[in-house]
Parts: C-alpha cells; sequence; structure tokens
C-alpha cells in the first residue's frame, strides 16, 4: 500500500486526467461511483467485480499498464464525496469481500486497494492490472468500456482478438515468406545513412562500414536474427512488398487544401517508410513567414520558414511509429492555408499531454515496440515524452501556437499552426518568463477556441492571466497592459453596467420613446466583443430591467421604453 501522500497523489492526478481528456468525462480504463449497495447507490457489490474486468480489458486495449475505479468522486462532477464501503470488514453475504471478488476473476487478474480519508471523506481506489493474454472474466462473464459504458466483452470480437493478441509486437512478428529481395536498396541505403548519423560520435558509425546488409539490419533492429519483420517491411520494404503485412496498410496520404477547404492535390506513399516521409515532406509547401507586427521584429528573426523541419519530421515519423497497423487505416497529413494536421489511427498511449510535458522521461509502453526502438536507432524519432516537448518548445520560441492534440474517434491528430494567431498570446511568451509548458499549453488553447476544464479555468484566474466568462475567456487586463493592447482589452471587456444605463438614459432624454429594437441598435455594437449576439441581447434585457426596478424607466402602451415622470435618484 502506497505512503498517504503518494495516495493523495494518485486520487489528485486521476481527477485532473479525467477533466483534462477535453472534459468529457473518464476513460475507458477510469471509473468512478460513490457508495455501493443494492439500492439508492451508484455500484453493486456485483458491480465492482463487472467494472474489475471491464476495466483491466479496457487497459489493456488501451496500453495502459492499469485501470481504476475509484469510490468517494462522483462520476459526473468528479466531487469528492466519500463511500461507504470499508474495504478491511467488508462482507458478500457471510464471505471476506476482497477475497470473494479476486475468487471471481477468472484469470486472477492482481489489482491492489488503496483506501484512506482524503479531505474528511473516506476513499477506496481498485488499481487493477491490465488484461494480458487473455480477457478477465468476472462470474463467467467478460466485460469492457465503450465510451462510458460497461458492456459484455462477446459483442467486440475484435476486442477479444486483441485482448489474446495483446502479448504480442505485431511489429515484431516475423514474416515466415518474406526474404532479403523483398527490401529496397535504395531504403537500406538511406537507413544505413541514418544510422551513420545518428551514431556519428560512437564507434558504430565506422563498424558499419564492415558489416554486410545482414548484420547491419539486425544491430538497427530492423530484423530478428535474419528474419524479415512487419518493422523492416514498413520501413525498408519494396512497394511492391506491402501485401506481405495485408491486412495491416502501410500508406502515408498527403493533401492540400486551399483557403476555402477544397481538395486541390493529393498523393499517397507506400512503403519504404524511410523514403515516403521524405517524399511527403518535400510535398510540404512551407514558406517563409514574415514577421509584420514592429513589436516582434526585435525578438524573433524577421524571416523564418512556416514550419520548423524537426517539427514536420518528428510529427509524421510519431504517427508512424505510433499508428495502430490492426485497425487498417492510413496516416493522413492534410496541409492548410496555415497549418498541417497529422493524423494516425489507433489511441494515444501516454495518459495525455499533460502527463508527457509535465514527466521529461521516455514513455514506459509503446504500441510497435520494435518499430519504435528502430526508428530510433534510425534517429527517425525521439523518445516520445522529449520529442513532443521538443515540438512545443519550438513552437513557443515562434511565438506560434502549442501542437494541438486531439484523441476523439480512437485516434491521434495533432495540428501545427504555422503563424501568429493573437498578438496577446505571442507578446505574453515574450514577457512572462514564469510561464511553463503546462501554462501556454492552456493559453494556447484558449485562443485557440479550444475548451479548458473549471480547474484549468481557476488556475489561470489565480495566475490572473485570463478573465471573462467560462465560455468567452480572453487574456487578462495585465496582459493587454504589457502588450500595449488596451483597446483590444476593452473591445472584449467592454464597460461597466453604469456605462449602458447612462447610455439609455440619454437616448430616452434625446428621442422620448424608444423600441426594444431601437435600444438593441444602440448598444449592440458597444457591448463587449466576447459575448454572442445571443448573450448581448440578454444583457440589453437585463439593464432594461434594471432601470425600470430603479423606477427611471417604464414601458408605454405602444411597447416603447420612456422616462419615467417621476423617477427616484
Amino acid at each position: 500500500m502506497r505512503k498517504i501522500e503518494e495516495q493523495y497523489k494518485l486520487l489528485e492526478e486521476l481527477l485532473v486526467l479525467a477533466q483534462y481528456r477535453k472534459n468529457a468525462g473518464e476513460t475507458e480504463w477510469l471509473e468512478f461511483k460513490t457508495n455501493i449497495g443494492e439500492s439508492r447507490c451508484s455500484i453493486t457489490y456485483d458491480g465492482v467485480g463487472n467494472y474489475i474486468s471491464g476495466l483491466s480489458n479496457s487497459a489493456c486495449l488501451k496500453y495502459k499498464s492499469h485501470g481504476y475505479l475509484v469510490l468517494g468522486v462522483e462520476d459526473a462532477t468528479w466531487k469528492v464525496v466519500g463511500t461507504n464501503l470499508q474495504m478491511p470488514t467488508a462482507k458478500y453475504g457471510n464471505q471476506d469481500y476482497e477475497l470473494w471478488l479476486r475468487r471471481n476473476c477468472l484469470p486472477m487478474v492482481p489489482f491492489e486497494i488503496e483506501e484512506f480519508d482524503y479531505e474528511g471523506k473516506h476513499i477506496v481506489i481498485f488499481e487493477i492490472h491490465a488484461a494480458v493474454g487473455e480477457p478477465v472474466n468476472f462470474k463467467g462473464a467478460a466485460y469492457v468500456r465503450v465510451g462510458s459504458n460497461l458492456t459484455k466483452l462477446k459483442d467486440f470480437p475484435d476486442f477479444v482478438r486483441r485482448i489474446y493478441n495483446s502479448q504480442k509486437d505485431w511489429s515484431a512478428e516475423i514474416i515466415e515468406d518474406a526474404t532479403m529481395e523483398d527490401l529496397d536498396p535504395k531504403a537500406i541505403e538511406k537507413a544505413r545513412e541514418l544510422y551513420g548519423k545518428k551514431h556519428e560520435n560512437d564507434e558504430l558509425s565506422k563498424e558499419m562500414m564492415l558489416w554486410d546488409d545482414v548484420t547491419f539490419l539486425n544491430k538497427a533492429k530492423i530484423t530478428l536474427r535474419g528474419k524479415i519483420t512487419n518493422t523492416a517491411i514498413l520501413l525498408l520494404g519494396r512497394s511492391e512488398s506491402e501485401y506481405l503485412i495485408s491486412p495491416a496498410v502501410a500508406r502515408i496520404r498527403w493533401i492540400y487544401k486551399d483557403s476555402t477547404g477544397n481538395e486541390r492535390d493529393f498523393a499517397i506513399e507506400t512503403c519504404p517508410f524511410v523514403l515516403a516521409a521524405e517524399a511527403v515532406h518535400k510535398k510540404i509547401r512551407n514558406f517563409k513567414y514574415r514577421y509584420m507586427n514592429p513589436t516582434l521584429l526585435s525578438l524573433v528573426p524577421d524571416e523564418l520558414d512556416t514550419y520548423d523541419p524537426f517539427i514536420i519530421r518528428e510529427a509524421l515519423n510519431n504517427a508512424i511509429a505510433h499508428q495502430d497497423y490492426g485497425l487498417h487505416g492510413m496516416i493522413n497529413v492534410v496541409e492548410e492555408e496555415d497549418r498541417l494536421i497529422f493524423s494516425n489511427v489507433g489511441n494515444f498511449i501516454p495518459n495525455s499531454i499533460r502527463s508527457v510535458l509535465e514527466n521529461n522521461a521516455p514513455e514506459e509502453q509503446y504500441r510497435n515496440k520494435m518499430l519504435a526502438n528502430a526508428m530510433v536507432e534510425l534517429g527517425l524519432v525521439d523518445t516520445i515524452g522529449s520529442g513532443i516537448r521538443r515540438m512545443f518548445n519550438k513552437q513557443r520560441d515562434r511565438l506560434f501556437p502549442m501542437p494541438d492534440y486531439d484523441f476523439s474517434d480512437d485516434r491521434v491528430k495533432v495540428t501545427i499552426v504555422g503563424k501568429v494567431m493573437d498578438l496577446d498570446y505571442a507578446m505574453l511568451l515574450t514577457r512572462d518568463k514564469t510561464l511553463n509548458l503546462l501554462d501556454i499549453e492552456m493559453l494556447s488553447r484558449l485562443q485557440m477556441n479550444r475548451q479548458l476544464s473549471d480547474n484549468e479555468i481557476a488556475y489561470l484566474r489565480k495566475r490572473k492571466l485570463v478573465e471573462g466568462r467560462k465560455n468567452a475567456l480572453f487574456f487578462a487586463k495585465s496582459v493587454a497592459r504589457a502588450t500595449g493592447q488596451k483597446a483590444e482589452y476593452t473591445r472584449k471587456k467592454g464597460f461597466d453596467d453604469d456605462y449602458y444605463k447612462d447610455l439609455i438614459i440619454k437616448s430616452l432624454e434625446q428621442h422620448v420613446s424608444m423600441s426594444r429594437p431601437d435600444i438593441n441598435n444602440l448598444l449592440l455594437t458597444k457591448l463587449p466583443e466576447a459575448l454572442t449576439d445571443n448573450q448581448k441581447i440578454t444583457k440589453i434585457g437585463h439593464l432594461l430591467t434594471a432601470l425600470r426596478k430603479a423606477n427611471k424607466i417604464e414601458v408605454g402602451e405602444k411597447k416603447e421604453w420612456r422616462l419615467k415622470k417621476f423617477s427616484q435618484n
């Protein structure tokens, strides 16, 4: 059992993770419940066993080492409310409840129980090991989480197959019928070049000159004892050898869209990926970007490539390394007027971008371990944590938005914007040296109109970086002053209510009476830009109500507003 401070940290990390995932609730391997019992409780005694099965199987499918069932937290609000379950003495009938749970799980999946009080509320966390090699059943039935629903695993044969294959690294599987003749000589030559550059500071670069191709491929972790693997075909296979990894797909599709969103050009590259990635890179229109705002010219070069070449290579090679080839999808690179969008099928194996930015260390698990290792040997990717962090830092240095990750629809999509989108944001990066990557990532989502969780908003408010309502946030007044954007701040923030009330009174003095549309026309362009049109109409209604209740205006017979003859001051 963990120490109490470690238990607190685990609970807090799970709460942050649940809210961070697009504020959409739990992941498939994480569930929150409150009290346990047979009536008016959020989970039954049998239900705990069902969730142990479901979370274990889901953790396997999502390449997580553990699933978590947390009792004592509301599953909709993530509010810590406590639970009635007391594990040391809990019984099911006349049986010890923990022992009963373990006996009814087959195979006997290990799980640990963390039990403690958090801010006066009792918490029980089941930390459940992921299924390995076969599904975990509870009382003869296997379960799985699909979205936020717990359901029978038997209804998803592809999931069953993936769990049974979970001990295998697809990228390391040997293709018995394949030979060295199925590899592209130019791709092998390119791989030697990359390997030599990667190891130019050690003896391997010199030794490689003496190796034949079989030795080189073994040393570079592309083949196994001279046997051709799926990794070898993906990276070095001839284009006509793609069928050897069927039904997996070795395709990278590049699409160019104009400013109206219409597709103007496309290309599809197949293996060998060491050459295909380079071909796609060359197709990207990486024009020069010029900083037009004079306040930025002294802070960055006045001209540079729209996209840093490292970011293009890292994003594309990450998609290759971490694609779920069992889902038979293509890797896509979509080029738009001011951004690049890279996507690959399969979930994002680290917990979140937050965990990558916080933990400056390699990820412990990989979907395609052999493929990832081979690409590291060739210098095509950094370890997953450091490469993504470098992408964020390079965008920061340019004052551009952070890489924007979207994990919906069982795919990873990362958008790289190639321009300054918001001058407030860009100047903030240059003025405030206390901001870390997590701060900047949240502020970047704000400028791109992406959703922030309540905890993130509260954090940014505490740092006095943002103002406004939850659905109409903007950079704070202190930021506007620092960046010289005072007029922009006023347009977004608006004036005090007394200013708008005074406008209404003075207009009624001039015109005697005004209809509601007249008053709307008077104020709509003067209200804060951060409000939507509907919010502005609602605010005008509140202003009129406040003046009426103050006995200053009234509605006449023609439903027109006018000053009250005997207004009270």
